[in-house]
């Protein structure tokens, strides 16, 4: 394979809509290009981080997470989908690693900085959230990853993880890591926003809208969306930017030409609020009802799900204990190894 990809997401929650613009997308398209391997983590090692007196939530979403990517095309023949947890030379690798880096790295990493702040830590973090970079270097490495997707919110997760492979290569003098690519989201990605446009949809901000939410939740919520505040007559000339209703419109809605119609009638005044909520309704309606009833249909049979999960973690596990194996080697460890 000339391109191997690791990416993921946290079992946290279902997944939504900003999950899917953001990444799910492009990894189905991922997978089908040619000489390209994707590994898919359901990262619930790193879930627990900052869920561990709660491991309910984390092990109840891991079959919701895997039952979105299936409805949303990841297909199992051509995607490797893991667990994390079940992939021990993972945590293994996280010790060794741990060793390359300084306490001062850490704090300096300024992904971590922000998370730390928007999760109210203070000084109580855990370490295990606290070191999650080495982690995810570990993630990455194991699978020799030579390209990750990751928003520039990420960035220098991936740039700490370039430095530990140098680091690593460097020291035992051994070429066994792979330096990592990243891959950033094209300049003109549209960063999709939560329903109430005061930031990226989140399950914490609860602004979401599901990949399985029912045709009820998706009608309800959009007619809940903000748009423009000082839009309160018809007849007045209305603010197309900054209203959320038209950023869904311009990511989803197919009719490009309609659309720029839509925003100029409602630059100018006449259009109501309450019509183009109904015109996007229609649009989130038809584009989430295939993704919705795979999804339902996968659900039905969930021990095959999990037959799923399980092979693709075998799977992973044999690619990581390769791995181990030449780290070991490198360093000297191996000691028993005939």
């Amino acid at each position: 394979m000339s391109k191997i990809i690791l990416t993921g997401d946290r079992p946290t929650g279902k997944l939504h809509l900003g999950h899917y613009v953001g990444s799910l997308k492009n990894r189905v398209a991922l997978q089908n290009e040619e000489n390209t391997e994707i590994f898919v983590m359901i990262a619930d090692q790193q879930a627990l981080t900052d869920n561990a007196d709660n491991p309910g939530k984390v092990i109840e979403n891991i079959t919701e997470v895997a039952l979105d990517y299936l409805a949303v095309g990841l297909d199992p023949s051509r995607t490797t989908i893991f667990i994390q947890s079940q992939i021990p030379q993972l945590a293994e690798l996280n010790m060794y690693y741990l060793n390359l880096v300084t306490v001062s790295r850490l704090h300096r990493n300024p992904t971590v900085k922000q998370e730390i702040n928007d999760k109210k830590f203070g000084e109580s973090i855990p370490a295990g959230f606290f070191t999650y970079p080495v982690s995810q270097a570990a993630d990455i490495t194991a699978f020799k990853a030579t390209h990750v997707p990751v928003g520039e919110d990420q960035k220098p997760m991936l740039e700490q993880t370039r430095e530990i492979v140098r680091d690593f290569n460097r020291i035992y003098n051994k070429d066994v890591l792979v330096l990592p690519e990243i891959i950033l989201p094209p300049k003109d990605h549209a960063r999709l926003v939560g329903i109430d446009g005061k930031g990226k949809m989140s399950k914490s901000l609860n602004n979401g809208i599901y990949l399985g939410d029912s045709e009820k939740d998706i009608k309800d919520k959009v007619m809940k969306m903000y748009t423009d505040p000082n839009h309160i007559r018809v007849e007045d000339p209305g603010q197309v930017e900054g209203n959320v209703v038209f950023k869904y419109l311009d990511i989803f809605d197919p009719r490009t030409d309609e659309v720029t119609e839509l925003k100029e009638h409602y630059s100018r005044g006449g259009l109501g609020d309450v019509k183009l909520k109904k015109r996007l309704n229609e649009v989130m309606q038809e584009f989430l009802r295939p993704i919705r009833e795979r999804r339902e249909e996968f659900a039905k049979d969930k021990a095959e799900v999990y037959n799923m999960l399980k092979a693709g973690s075998e799977k992973a596990e044999s690619v990581a204990a390769s791995t181990l194996d030449e780290v070991k080697d490198a360093m000297g460890i191996n000691y028993f190894k005939k």
